[in-house]
């Protein structure tokens, strides 16, 4: 579902060059569910956006279902992460000015594939009965995040990426919500990779992976 190989990205700064991956190959397979872990400045999070489409590469190749990804152009990277890929930032980057309703059917809405029914059902899964018609100045940051990633499954994307994603929350409620992305990416075929810190939740993956200097160790 997902192939990745030799990806490189660097930035420019005030002292120079970083380059921040250096070569990451790596790949998922429908259903599959993969945890990336890796100490904090080894590239995690770089390379979330580059798999993502949030960010261009400098080098390498990436593709998603027979779909090559690099070398898009920015409109064609924006329609395949409205359509084919569910992101969870640790940022969330809810749209304050929508609801908890509007927010979780927002990306379903947008790629032509809103499904009540799943919506309901992802809002009861993720305890979020009693706070949909709330904005999210409104919730704690738990809540928030239980939002994200309803959003980010709302449309049963391919590729599943989640950078921390329950970071913010109790245990009980980290668990239910791992149990969700790991079910969808079984039930769906989604390719699953999940950013953690957590020993625990990286052991409940199919796999693992180490990211350590901007490769895979």
């Amino acid at each position: 579902m997902l192939s990745a190989t030799d990806i490189r990205k660097g930035y420019a700064t005030r002292e120079g060059r970083i380059d921040v991956l250096r070569g990451v190959s790596l790949e998922v397979q429908p259903g599959e569910a993969v945890a990336l872990t890796g100490e904090s400045g080894s590239g995690k999070s770089t390379l979330m956006h580059c798999l993502g489409c949030l960010d261009s590469l400098d080098a390498g190749d990436v593709t998603l279902a027979g779909t090559r990804l690099d070398g898009l152009g920015e409109a064609e990277r924006a329609e395949i992460r409205r359509d084919r890929i569910g992101v969870v930032f640790q940022s969330l980057n809810l749209i304050p000015s929508l609801d908890v309703r509007q927010n979780l059917a927002f990306q379903a809405r947008l790629s032509g594939r809103l499904d009540i029914a799943w919506i309901e059902e992802l809002t009861a899964r993720l305890g979020l009965e009693e706070y949909l018609d709330r904005y999210p100045e409104e919730l704690s940051g738990g809540q928030q995040q239980r939002v994200a990633i309803g959003r980010a499954v709302a449309n049963r994307p391919e590729l599943l990426l989640a950078d921390e994603p329950t970071g913010n929350l109790d245990e009980e409620t980290a668990e239910r919500v791992l149990d969700l992305m790991l079910d969808l990416a079984r039930e769906t075929g989604a390719a699953f990779l999940m950013v953690t810190h957590s020993e625990r939740h990286a052991a409940r993956m199919d796999r693992q992976l180490h990211l350590e200097r901007g490769r895979i160790a």
